[in-house]
């Protein structure tokens, strides 16, 4: 059953009735700068389905730190190409920078979702060499479901993941608009094609994990979003800050939960900002 309240908390395409022309803007956006890019290599795949691909864009550095973008879409919707444009900033500041693919859910579980991410990291860190990245110097961030997947990322367990990765593997993650506690999403429209139980949300709910490392972990959400978005963050900066993480927990005034993407190809957006001062480049 639908629980109406909450579903009006966390639908953000019926809060922001203007949905499809943001989205638009970021396609266009990212078109833009793909088209731009300097060096990029696309469709790399770093698992093994279809869906498991990223598009890398290369700064003209060697040795340079390496950051992750993992796209929102509450994981049934968007893909790469909508919001590659979050790469232009960073690659001008000088680093590699990969925006991930992952399956899309009812085709596959949130908890494979979790997974593939995983595995693109670890891609990243075995392959950082061959392309002038840093293996040491990897950071990760995403939008909306992105930033639960920041979360999961950084509660992996590295060293059971996969042999030979680092325990640390992470050095920060930038969340912005990020859900870490799944359990308000089962009685909403959202969860109708992810179809999560009490168990699978709890599994995939970070407020309640334990960080891998003290990695730093920024949280930021649009001032003009619900009250849910600005709880889910709160909380989470609290619950991680509690457990020796360096915590930031900040909202973006002016903002909607679309918007607060928008301006991400400005250096000074305080998500981009965030970005830019844990790869060292800020």
């Amino acid at each position: 059953m639908i629980d109406p309240a909450m579903d009006r908390q966390y639908n953000n395409r019926a809060n922001v009735p203007e949905h499809p022309e943001l989205l638009g803007e970021w396609a266009a956006k990212s078109a833009a700068w793909e088209a731009e890019a300097a060096r990029a290599e696309h469709d790399l795949p770093y698992g093994g389905s279809a869906a498991e691909t990223l598009d890398l864009f290369l700064a003209d550095a060697e040795d340079a730190p390496v950051h992750m973008y993992i796209h929102g879409g509450y994981w049934q919707a968007n893909d790469k190409k909508s919001s590659s444009f979050v790469a232009r900033p960073l690659v001008a500041a000088g680093a590699h920078v990969a925006v991930i693919d992952y399956g899309l859910c009812p085709g596959v579980t949130i908890d494979e979702i979790g997974r593939q991410c995983r595995a693109a990291l670890a891609w990243l860190w075995r392959e950082a060499g061959r392309f002038g990245g840093d293996p040491d110097r990897i950071t990760i961030s995403g939008h909306s479901c992105g930033g639960q997947l920041v979360g999961m990322a950084m509660a992996t367990d590295w060293v059971e993941f996969g042999d030979g990765l680092p325990e640390d593997l992470v050095k920060g993650g930038v969340s912005v608009s990020g859900i870490f506690d799944l359990e308000p999403l089962l009685n909403t429209t959202i969860n109708v094609k992810v179809g999560m139980d009490a168990g699978t949300a709890l599994r995939n709910s970070p407020l309640f994990m334990e960080p891998a490392s003290d990695a730093p972990l920024a949280l930021l959400w649009g001032g003009d979003e619900t009250d849910a978005f600005r709880w889910q963050s709160e909380t989470m900066a609290a619950a991680w800050g509690a457990k020796g993480v360096e915590t930031v927990a900040e909202a973006i005034s002016g903002v909607n939960h679309f918007t607060v993407l928008t301006g991400m190809e400005d250096p000074a957006h305080p998500a981009t900002r965030a970005i830019l001062q844990q790869l060292g480049l800020g």
